[in-house]
């Protein structure tokens, strides 16, 4: 069966607002290590990882043994009404390493799980159903968590059960605050803040939800410290805070294990998903007791935390943990942010080499201005794959490429990569070599 007999089939019963990467859509039939092979072959070093899912790697053999030996009681899944042995180690290695007090975890299936079910908690907690909410930003594709989504690409309904009021992001490409120096930006923030809510709001507001790295929005994130100013005033009216690391979690930054550390800030509530599988459908949000306990009828999520998923998610957090891939992450992601400044960053095409750890962005502009270049974007990211690399996209306008590699790459691997991203963007912006 060949990729194009796939593709046809793929367009006749999938809807059209599925996107499919590439020109020419690949199929992966395999992978090893941060390796995989397409249906005709060709083998990629991955610098995507399923959109920072495989966070661990391809066919790590610690992680499957663990499914096998799940899949070998002949219980893949009892739903929650039963004791499950994995879900509960794993949630209270979660709640150890939250950050959070008295934390309890609710297991979900994805992302936007995750995030609608902490936009539940809040809202039932507080009483309220405003919520604060950050340009650019994205939440998931579900009713509520779409309706705190700021990219309008992503969002697929207008309609909302909550009433959001939206606050500066951290861009410092475009915008009314990328003029300005971290520490004036903080205080435009926070300052802008306070008149959110003396003009957008009416009464209680339930939470503000945000990501430290924004991931669809193409890795824009604030100045450290800016949710530390946002908190204080959150404090002040007793207003929730949630962090959605569903992409900036389990050490990717490099220098936390989540990314709201970087602010000094304790959130109410955390999200998570993506990278705690590896592949396997595993996700949750995880927050004070008293706060999480705020649902008045009984709720549970089917598969959430299932036997499987969970069995692969114990295994990932130990592996990930015994083997400090938060430190890889730093050591190999300054091996990219660097080599990528350094060849690229003073290129009039490239706006900004942006992120942290192995959670990295380039934004392409038109020559010499602001104005976002789309088109360039497109021709370095089928440019990677050509040579062998894949990577993502991303940003408001579709002009940033994006890297959320495995945790486990390697130096050697880092700058093979870099070398054929450099190359791609020298060769699709025209600069000689």
């Amino acid at each position: 069966m060949t990729s194009d007999d796939l593709l046809a089939r793929h367009r006749a019963v999938l809807p059209s607002w599925m996107p499919l990467y590439y020109a020419e859509p690949i199929e992966l039939v395999s992978g090893s290590g941060r390796r995989v092979t397409d249906a005709q072959g060709r083998s990629y070093l991955d610098f995507f990882g399923g959109v920072l899912t495989n966070m661990i790697g391809y066919d790590i053999p610690e992680i499957r043994e663990a499914v096998e030996r799940q899949l070998a009681t002949g219980i893949a899944h009892t739903s929650t009404l039963y004791l499950i042995r994995q879900q509960v180690e794993l949630a209270e290695k979660i709640a150890q390493r939250s950050g959070i007090p008295d934390a309890r975890v609710f297991f979900t299936n994805s992302g936007t799980e995750a995030n609608e079910a902490a936009l539940l908690v809040a809202t039932n907690h507080r009483r309220s159903h405003q919520i604060l909410a950050v340009r650019n930003s994205y939440h998931g594709r579900s009713y509520a968590a779409m309706g705190v989504t700021g990219n309008r690409n992503w969002s697929a309904s207008g309609l909302s059960p909550l009433q959001v009021a939206w606050l500066h992001s951290g861009d410092r490409v475009r915008g009314l605050l990328a003029r300005l120096s971290a520490e004036e930006q903080v205080d435009a923030a926070v300052e802008d803040l306070r008149e959110v809510l003396a003009t957008q709001t009416a009464g209680d507001v339930a939470a503000l939800i945000a990501e430290p790295i924004q991931g669809v929005g193409g890795f824009v994130h604030p100045p450290d410290g800016l949710f530390a100013g946002w908190k204080k005033v959150l404090d002040e009216h007793g207003i929730l805070f949630i962090a959605d690391e569903v992409q900036t979690g389990w050490g990717r930054t490099g220098e936390h294990f989540w990314g709201y550390q970087a602010h000094g800030v304790t959130p109410d509530l955390l999200t998570f998903a993506k990278g705690i599988g590896n592949g396997f459908a595993l996700a949750g949000v995880v927050g004070r007791a008293e706060v999480l306990e705020s649902v008045p009828a009984i709720s549970f999520s089917t598969f959430g935390g299932n036997p499987i998923s969970t069995a692969a998610g114990n295994a990932v957090l130990d592996y990930l943990i015994a083997h400090d891939l938060q430190a890889n992450a730093a050591r190999v992601g300054g091996i990219l942010a660097d080599g990528l400044r350094a060849a690229v960053g003073g290129l009039d095409c490239v706006a900004e080499v942006r992120g942290k750890g192995l959670m990295l962005g380039v934004e392409f502009v038109q020559a010499g201005t602001s104005e976002p270049d789309p088109v360039l974007t497109t021709a370095v990211f089928e440019a990677c794959r050509v040579g062998g690399l894949l990577v993502g996209k991303g940003g408001l306008y579709g002009n940033v490429v994006r890297m959320g590699p495995p945790l486990t790459l390697t130096e050697e691997e880092a700058r093979e990569g870099l070398g054929i991203l450099v190359e791609a963007i020298r060769s699709a912006a025209g600069v000689a070599a």
